[in-house]
């Protein structure tokens, strides 16, 4: 017969509960399925509360209140150098043991969240337009045309510096890394409906009003008769300066185009910005020479992205509403 570390859950579960009801370990021994001395060695175990045999810990319990406390000040820093700091403050341990104790304390490390940053106002405004809009069904968002632009790099491998943080800690501000608004690079717009994706434009200089105006007039006009043909729509777009400019509001009444209103520096309320992202996701493998061939692989992504996904996505505002209401105009996980 085995040995106690032997023991199946199931033996250990059968010898446990026939203890309890005062059995002799012969007679707990044959029901188990294992020795007389498996059994006694496993109830002396269990009322010593030893759980198993192994090399005493290098480090407290005051040691590994440091270790966390020096991740949750600064969740950036990379094991090399939590781990010197670790040391520096008196406690002997190896790399590995740092590692693994950061492990143990439900520590990961994740590619940190990217988020704009809000203040008071800008929440307010958020929550105030959320729950104006918690109301509308499915169809009145289907007639809306969302549109973004999105930035676009040769290399998709540089993300930045990874983040340690614990399972549900992903949306904590300490946890997260600001975004720039374009940023020095090559930008493309798009527009989005829940009858799919219109034609992609490419900007080749900085956006300003009557650059902006130029990609309505020959691509959200055309994006606009191929997703909605004579039907009405809502134009939906984000506060830039180009966006917001007086004579590019000019342009859109001129054209009888209704416009969403909007609130500041909400990207997660757009879902755009999600297909942005899956078109990355798929191009993360792919590695244009120069940006021709980054275009043309971007035109060919794009290409495959279905009316599904799209309506999917559309269908997904009664949520992202929902949770701006709930996290009172701060950023959600969309």
């Amino acid at each position: 017969m085995g040995k106690t570390s032997d023991l199946t859950a199931v033996q250990k579960t059968i010898i446990d509960t026939l203890h309890k009801e005062g059995k002799t370990q012969k007679v707990i021994a044959k029901e188990a399925g294992c020795s007389q001395s498996s059994v006694s060695k496993h109830i002396n175990r269990q009322a010593k509360g030893r759980k198993k045999c192994g090399r005493k810990k290098c480090t407290s319990s005051r040691d590994n209140r440091t270790l966390q406390r020096i991740v949750t000040t600064n969740p950036f820093k990379n094991v090399g150098e939590i781990h010197k700091e670790w040391t520096a403050a008196g406690v002997s341990a190896s790399r590995t043991t740092t590692r693994r104790l950061m492990k143990d304390m439900g520590f990961r490390c994740r590619i940190p969240c990217v988020k704009p940053l809000l203040n008071m106002k800008q929440r307010k405004k958020r929550l105030a337009w959320a729950k104006d809009k918690k109301d509308w069904t499915d169809a009145e968002w289907s007639k809306v045309m969302f549109s973004d632009e999105s930035k676009f790099c040769i290399s998709f491998g540089n993300q930045g510096p990874r983040v340690w943080r614990k399972s549900g800690e992903a949306q904590n501000p300490r946890c997260m890394r600001s975004s720039v608004k374009f940023p020095p690079s090559v930008m493309v717009w798009g527009a989005m409906s829940s009858a799919g994706v219109g034609p992609l434009c490419f900007l080749r200089s900085r956006v300003n009003a009557a650059v902006y105006q130029e990609v309505l007039e020959h691509f959200m006009l055309p994006a606009a008769d191929q997703l909605y043909g004579d039907a009405d729509f809502t134009f939906q777009q984000d506060l830039a300066p180009a966006h917001s400019a007086k004579t590019t509001s000019t342009w859109l009444k001129d054209h009888g185009i209704p416009v969403l209103d909007w609130p500041a520096n909400s990207p997660d309320l757009n879902p755009i910005e999600n297909l942005w992202g899956i078109v990355k996701r798929r191009m993360q493998y792919a590695r244009p020479n120069n940006a021709e061939e980054l275009k043309t692989t971007i035109r060919a992504t794009w290409a495959l992205i279905t009316p599904e996904q799209c309506h999917r996505l559309i269908e997904s505002m009664p949520r992202r509403i929902t949770a701006v209401i709930e996290a009172k105009g701060a950023p959600t996980k969309y």
